[in-house]
């Protein structure tokens, strides 16, 4: 809160905004993003919670973290399919944000009419190549934290996810 001239402008009346929560797998992406919400939520906010629908590790109907905290969501494939129900909520997170192909078209459209977007994705492959989709954010967003990982080798910090099996994608 801050006062003007004896005018107090509430922190909940600033316009809406991006946050980008980055990592490698294993980072802890969904559990900052959980944190997140659930501080959001305390503060009375309602928030739209997404997953993408063809992660289905843990669950179809809410995110999850690798040690099994939770949050109901909306599964979709498209974030565009949620456009008219977002205008209810005032926090929209969005979590794998690299799969969906329209995040960056969505994440904007939604922060200019006012709310506010948690996106947790990965930002770069196993072969350490940018998820254009994802980084196309970062000049939209007002904040950006890059998480890292442990290096199973090493167990020094891992700012990439390396792949240990003979799979391409």
């Amino acid at each position: 809160m801050l006062d003007f001239a004896n005018k107090i402008v509430c922190s909940s009346q600033t316009k809406g905004h991006i946050q980008i929560i980055f990592g490698p797998m294993f980072s802890g992406k969904t559990t900052e993003l959980i944190r997140r919400l659930r501080k959001y939520q305390i503060a009375n906010h309602k928030c739209l919670i997404i997953k993408y629908s063809h992660d289905t590790r843990y669950s179809e109907k809410e995110i999850s973290t690798h040690d099994r905290q939770t949050l109901d969501a909306i599964s979709v494939a498209t974030l565009s399919h949620l456009k008219n129900q977002a205008e209810n909520y005032s926090v929209i997170g969005i979590d794998e944000g690299q799969f969906f192909p329209d995040v960056v078209v969505f994440s904007e459209e939604m922060a200019n009419i006012g709310k506010i977007v948690i996106v947790a994705a990965l930002d770069g492959t196993y072969q350490r190549k940018g998820f254009s989709n994802t980084l196309q954010l970062v000049p939209l967003a007002e904040s950006v934290i890059k998480l890292t990982s442990v290096c199973m080798l090493c167990f020094e910090d891992a700012s990439y996810t390396k792949r240990i099996g003979n799979e391409t994608e």
